[in-house]
């Protein structure tokens, strides 16, 4: 298992095999860092995530919000959601991120997890509404947290440290062969803001 910590250069791919994942370390300065989170933490249509699992309906405390160039549908863990239209400071994330990394996106999945205990289980974005082997920025704000990724054929663990203000890229053959994880953790009290900007292709 490979823990990376301040790793934020984006030329070396944290992935041994089978995916590319770029960290950029932190791409906002602390007072841009801590202006966006508080914004985003006020000013999001957050709501509670649902998800139908083996035929039962789920209801998380962590909490979500959906919005992108349309008002188009995406579908994850048998539950759909309608793109909301962009706020202001979500298109100046959405700047950045696409200066950073030369990419394109239309559309951004955000995250809030109120606390340590909320995590979120070993999975692959991989619906069949995004762009396939397409990149997808994740934008991290507030508590830092470990980042898990575990490949799908022989379970090595790639880990690493998500900064306040940072960027995470995974793009590739990442989503086929490698699954990634939020850890929950009882050291962690304060909120963190999860950002992640993809692409869906339009039908």
């Amino acid at each position: 298992m490979d823990l990376f910590e301040n790793v934020s250069d984006a030329n070396i791919n944290l992935l041994p095999q089978d995916g590319t994942v770029h960290y950029y370390g932190k791409i906002l300065t602390q007072s841009e860092s801590d202006f966006f989170y508080s914004q985003l933490l006020a000013n999001i249509d957050w709501r509670n995530d649902e998800a139908v699992i083996f035929g039962k309906k789920i209801i998380t405390k962590r909490k979500v919000a959906w919005y992108g160039d349309f008002d188009f549908e995406y579908t994850y863990s048998n539950s759909t959601k309608k793109a909301m239209a962009w706020t202001p400071e979500l298109l100046k994330l959405k700047k950045i991120v696409e200066e950073k990394t030369g990419e394109q996106f239309n559309s951004c999945l955000l995250n809030l997890y109120h606390n340590g205990s909320e995590g979120m289980a070993y999975h692959s974005d991989g619906e069949k509404d995004l762009k396939k082997n397409g990149a997808i920025a994740s934008v991290s704000l507030g508590a830092e947290r470990k980042f898990s990724f575990k490949h799908k054929t022989t379970a090595q663990k790639v880990e690493l440290l998500l900064n306040h203000g940072s960027l995470l890229v995974m793009k590739g053959e990442t989503q086929t062969f490698w699954k990634h994880r939020l850890p929950p953790t009882t050291k962690i009290s304060e909120p963190r803001i999860n950002l992640t900007f993809r692409t869906i292709v339009q039908k």
